[in-house]
């Protein structure tokens, strides 16, 4: 058994597809399948079931992953205290969230780390809800994740960054925009543009709307927060988002924001990892945004 088996193996374990995994190991398709052969042989049992649009990990492909994992990141681990951790300090980190955190709330702290780590590339995952940010952080398919929800598993690392607050908004033709505080019962009285269901704010809006025993009439249902706001901003009805989305949008007087009285819809936004051993770029990563998380939290609650 080879160190390169192991990687090719954790590689089609993650990506469950022999053609990812071997365009992300720079390897032909042939060549990657004669490795996964090459160690089914030495354990003398089949490590993936193959399927028509991939493969899935067998109950004993489950075990080498969790032990190829452990054996790869411990020799990363030793090239790194041999080399130092300066040399180590170049390579990739993956990173994903809902798109309008990373477009709105999270795009200045990463050009601040692109210009501090020039040697390390930022790739980006967007994904439509907190579930599938977890996801990918379990599977391999991302190394950093933001999710705005509560998170729990044995095998992750969650660290609490920031708190923000959804806000009502509404296009600066409607009735809401020249009021300070809105009555409850008058949301029932609107149309709504809402995330679609599994989304983190969907999911906090629909609780919000059973706490104050209000049904919502849907006007839209969308995952893109600029096609929510344009239609906001048309006049198609109002909805709840981040204060921090769409706070360029109400400086420049397109959109409107307002309270409801005496409710507050206030979560939590954290950052997700493994863990386990993680290479230098991606340590560096999360270190330099735990060392922002005053300067996040700053910029999420600041008014307009």
């Amino acid at each position: 058994m080879e160190l390169w088996q192991l990687k090719s193996f954790r590689a089609v374990a993650e990506k469950l597809n022999f053609t990812k995994a071997s365009e992300t190991l720079h390897l032909t398709q042939s060549a990657v399948s004669h490795q996964i052969k090459a160690l089914e042989n030495d354990f003398g049992v089949p490590l993936f079931v193959r399927a028509k649009r991939g493969v899935i990990l067998t109950e004993a492909g489950k075990v080498v992953y969790e032990y190829a994992v452990r054996i790869l990141d411990e020799v990363e681990e030793m090239r790194e205290k041999v080399a130092g951790r300066e040399k180590s300090l170049a390579g990739r980190v993956r990173v994903a969230a809902a798109t309008q955190a990373l477009v709105y709330l999270f795009a200045p702290l990463f050009e601040k780390f692109i210009d501090a780590h020039e040697a390390v590339e930022l790739v980006f995952r967007t994904t439509v809800s907190t579930e599938q940010t977890v996801i990918d952080i379990l599977n391999g398919a991302a190394d950093v994740g933001f999710a705005s929800m509560p998170t729990y598993s044995p095998n992750l690392q969650v660290v609490e960054l920031v708190e923000d607050e959804l806000v009502l908004v509404a296009g600066r033709k409607h009735r809401f925009a020249k009021i300070k505080q809105i009555e409850p019962q008058e949301l029932e009285k609107e149309r709504w543009i809402l995330f679609e269901r599994g989304a983190s704010i969907r999911r906090a809006t629909d609780a919000f709307f059973k706490k104050i025993n209000v049904e919502p009439e849907k006007a839209l249902e969308s995952n893109d927060t600029y096609f929510i706001k344009l239609m906001i901003e048309k006049g198609l009805g109002v909805s709840l988002l981040p204060s921090w989305a769409v706070r360029d949008d109400v400086q420049s007087g397109k959109l409107t924001q307002t309270r409801i009285k005496n409710q507050r819809l206030k979560r939590s936004v954290s950052m997700v990892s493994l863990k386990r051993f993680q290479p230098a770029p991606t340590r560096a990563f999360i270190d330099f945004v735990l060392s922002k998380k005053e300067d996040l939290q700053t910029f999420a609650t600041n008014e307009n």
